[in-house]
């Protein structure tokens, strides 16, 4: 059977967007992080706004929270939590390191791998902070590829203003904001949050 000529022009639209997405993707420029980021004052539940879609949070339906709890031996504490379909919430606990090499505070290696195996050299995924607030109130966590990307808050809304904002400025600094997805936050996530365990 021979393609008809709707196939053959939307084959081709296809592969000049992908075309089009590389090269926007190649002239963006490199993934920075901030300077610095007081752990302290980093620590406590973030609520999740939005996020780039990802297989490991695909079940997350809302209520999307990140805990820190820094252990004092210059490691964090990480617990991700969110409400899946079935209105139950799934939690996670994960370990958070200073990447090598990097003192800011800003660049960190993140496993959730089970305690036994987190000696291995894999399973350690890219934390790097990219905006955040001088009065920390919200933060934006992404990694070099620009594949991940999380918008946070310490409160479960931000005004609009400041979110377009922030979203404004993602964009120009070439990340794929058009394909975020936001993280509902009912009235009860700051009551949810607050059952988090730290210990």
């Amino acid at each position: 059977m021979r393609p008809s000529l709707t196939s053959i022009l939307t084959v081709a639209s296809l592969a000049v967007a992908s075309v089009a997405l590389a090269l926007a993707a190649d002239d963006a420029p490199p993934v920075r992080s901030v300077a610095s980021v007081d752990a302290q004052r980093y620590a406590g539940t973030w609520y999740e706004l939005a996020r780039l879609p990802n297989s490991f949070q695909a079940k997350c339906e809302g209520n999307v929270t990140a805990t820190y709890q820094p252990t004092g031996s210059g490691a964090i504490k990480v617990i991700n939590r969110c409400r899946e379909a079935d209105s139950t919430f799934a939690v996670s606990v994960g370990r958070a390191t200073p990447a090598k090499g990097d003192d800011s505070g800003a660049k960190l290696k993140v496993s959730f791998l089970p305690t036994w195996l987190r000696w291995m050299p894999v399973g350690r995924g890219d934390y790097w902070i990219v905006m955040l607030d001088d009065d920390y109130r919200y933060a934006v966590v992404s990694e070099p590829s620009r594949d991940y990307l999380w918008i946070l808050s310490r409160t479960p809304q931000l005004d609009s203003g400041t979110y377009d904002g922030i979203v404004a400025r993602l964009r120009a600094d070439g990340y794929p904001v058009n394909r975020m997805v936001p993280t509902p936050q009912p009235a009860t996530a700051a009551q949810a949050a607050r059952h988090v365990p730290l210990t």
